[in-house]
């Protein structure tokens, strides 16, 4: 949409300039303890980008990750896991099913059958 000068002024915006003191003093709330961007930009009259935007003029990008974690070396190999659990181990584990049905299974369950039957229960 174009601006015609010929608009009444009710359709006209008008571009607002802030003082960096009234800048500096709305984004000193949008800091405070539970506030709510949203809700301080409304206050102002203003669009909540704009209220980011001043944040990261000022130098408080807090979107931005603290502190980065480690890397850490990952080896991928082939799948070990044993068919039979160890001897002399023993439990149980019970599965309850969405309806209620149970499946108990013990220790020294073959880990394929134990595989096949919740592959079938899937479908």
């Amino acid at each position: 949409m174009s601006r015609n000068d010929d608009d009444p002024p009710a359709l006209r915006r008008k571009r607002r300039s802030w003082a960096l003191d009234e800048k500096r003093r709305i984004v000193g709330e949008s800091l405070e303890d539970g506030a709510s961007i949203a809700e301080v930009a409304r206050r102002y009259d203003l669009n909540a980008n704009q209220l980011f935007t001043w944040r990261r003029q000022f130098g408080l990008d807090l979107a931005a990750p603290q502190g980065r974690a480690p890397i850490l070396p990952v080896t991928i190999t082939p799948d070990a896991t044993a068919e039979y659990s160890a001897p002399g181990s023993t439990g149980q584990m019970e599965i309850v099913l969405a309806d209620g049905d149970r499946i108990i299974v013990w220790a020294d369950v073959e880990t394929a059958a134990l595989s096949r039957v919740v592959k079938a229960l899937r479908r």
